[in-house]
């Protein structure tokens, strides 16, 4: 599979940069039919480091009421959790 068919966005939040910093993980929100093996494969290419560890996570959309007192849904999103091997390093600028 493509790259751009698996990795979506990177996730940066406090403890996602926190993680970064201290342990080489690093969070990218994928599509939901993405595998482990694939994600590992696509951050490999993309970035050109060696992935260590992939770890996922799926989350179901939140409801919600609009100002008219109509329910609806945040959108579902699946997380994965990227450890790089010792040394490498992803460049978020």
């Amino acid at each position: 599979m493509q790259a751009d068919k698996i990795l979506k966005t990177v996730r940066l939040t406090e403890k996602s940069n926190a993680q970064s910093a201290e342990l080489g993980q690093y969070t990218f929100e994928v599509f939901p039919n993405a595998s482990k093996a694939a994600i590992a494969a696509a951050v490999e290419s993309t970035f050109k480091v060696t992935v260590k560890r992939v770890n996922v996570q799926n989350y179901l959309g939140k409801t919600t009421r609009g100002r008219t007192g109509r329910p609806g849904k945040k959108s579902d999103f699946k997380k994965a959790i990227v450890t790089l091997k010792a040394g490498d390093k992803i460049e978020l600028v």
